[in-house]
């Protein structure tokens, strides 16, 4: 299955991408296992997406779980938490 997925953010500069599209393996189905897909690359990817850090994710544009289903045609967001006032 082929999802976009974004970064936003300090992922964003840290990962020297905006955004990408991805063609998962089978087992690849919710965001937790898209996560661990992207940290299995090592690198910068392992330590900014590390689970011990605060990122947040939203697919299609709706903040998501870790158990969230993936489908073809997603578009993924990961983000670290933002605060305002």
């Amino acid at each position: 299955m082929k999802v976009r997925v974004r970064f936003f953010a300090s992922l964003r500069e840290g990962l020297d991408r905006e955004e990408e599209l991805l063609e998962l393996p089978a087992q690849v189905n919710d965001l937790a296992g898209l996560r661990d897909h992207l940290r299995a690359r090592g690198g910068r990817w392992q330590e900014l997406l590390d689970p011990a850090r605060a990122v947040r994710g939203a697919v299609n544009q709706v903040m998501a779980a870790d158990s969230t289903r993936l489908s073809p045609g997603d578009e993924v967001a990961f983000f670290p938490p933002v605060t305002g006032g």
